[in-house]
């Protein structure tokens, strides 16, 4: 009788932040920062930075600088290397090109005029009615750009999160075939956050609830790549006074000089237990952050409002 195999060791943790070099952190990325970076600190795991400027269009001169600035100066330690999107556009170009090879993207000549007179799915998007799917239309002028879109199956994906509801997904109803490479030729996120998140053995994706909708797209991309999916876990995103997303389009304050009111702020934020005695230091918050993270006293909502001052341009700190 043959011995058992061996069992396989499980993969030590890998966490990321990927922040976008569009303009400064704001509250909402310390959220995602700080969960990341805790999630993977209280797991023995390592926590990577990767800066997604892959859509070069919205990346802005110095931004990178002064987020890599930021993050030093509240404290966060990454592993490794920084890996940037704009230096990978080989390894997207080899997916895409697997992609096309067995069948699974087509080219799509559809304008921006076009594609807005599509219905609106349930999150929020376009839903692409597959005018490209079997083809180039005969009837439309030759187009010079054209973007590739990955064709999606007449099927429910679900897909599970550490935090958040189950989510379930019909792509061809709620999204149908979507873009996985612009006509101007930048790749797009899904493809390139997929393609990224294997190289680099990515194990644990923490991130803003705001994503919730694109990860079943993910997840079929990993599907049909032989990609490893990883698990999920969406923290809520932080609201402004009118209910609308802390982001540069909202025009969300930068993070104060000052770290420590900020970090605690974004600690409460995220409904984690709170030291006995404030910190004096931000080493000392993090000492007490890392070894305190709780998944399980994550509030289970995608969308939560932020503190006062917040999403205030004037702003130095943050209200209790």
């Amino acid at each position: 009788m043959s011995p058992p195999a061996a069992a396989t060791a499980p993969a030590r943790y890998r966490g990321r932040f990927a922040p976008s070099p569009s303009g400064p952190l704001h509250f909402g990325s310390l959220v995602a920062a700080l969960a990341s970076c805790c999630d993977a600190r209280a797991a023995g795991g390592e926590w990577l930075l990767r800066i997604e400027d892959v859509d070069s269009a919205r990346s802005r001169r110095g931004a990178e600088a002064q987020i890599l600035a930021t993050l030093e100066r509240y404290g966060f330690a990454w592993d490794g290397a920084i890996v940037r999107q704009s230096e990978r556009t080989a390894l997207y170009e080899d997916a895409l090109a697997r992609l096309r090879a067995a069948g699974l993207a087509y080219a799509c000549t559809c304008t921006r005029r076009e594609l807005a007179a599509a219905p609106l799915g349930a999150g929020g998007e376009r839903v692409y009615g597959g005018t490209c799917r079997d083809g180039l239309p005969s009837t439309r002028p030759s187009r010079r750009q054209h973007a590739w879109r990955v064709r999606v199956a007449e099927e429910v994906r679900v897909c599970q999160d550490r935090l958040q509801a189950p989510q379930r997904q019909e792509l061809a109803r709620e999204v149908g075939d979507f873009v996985v490479k612009r006509a101007d030729g930048l790749f797009a996120y899904q493809l390139a956050v997929v393609v990224d998140d294997a190289a680099q053995g990515i194990t644990d994706v923490v991130r803003g609830a705001d994503l919730l909708f694109s990860t079943p797209r993910q997840v079929l991309l990993q599907d049909l790549l032989g990609l490893p999916t990883p698990a999920y876990l969406h923290v809520p995103v932080a609201l402004n006074a009118a209910g609308e997303k802390l982001g540069k389009q909202t025009r969300a304050a930068p993070l104060p000089d000052t770290p420590l009111p900020a970090l605690l702020a974004a600690w409460r934020f995220l409904d984690q237990p709170m030291p006995p005695e404030p910190p004096a230091s931000v080493a000392e918050f993090w000492t007490w952050a890392t070894a305190s993270w709780l998944v399980a006293r994550l509030p289970p909502v995608p969308m939560l409002p932020a503190p006062s001052g917040a999403d205030s341009a004037a702003a130095t700190g943050f209200a209790s």
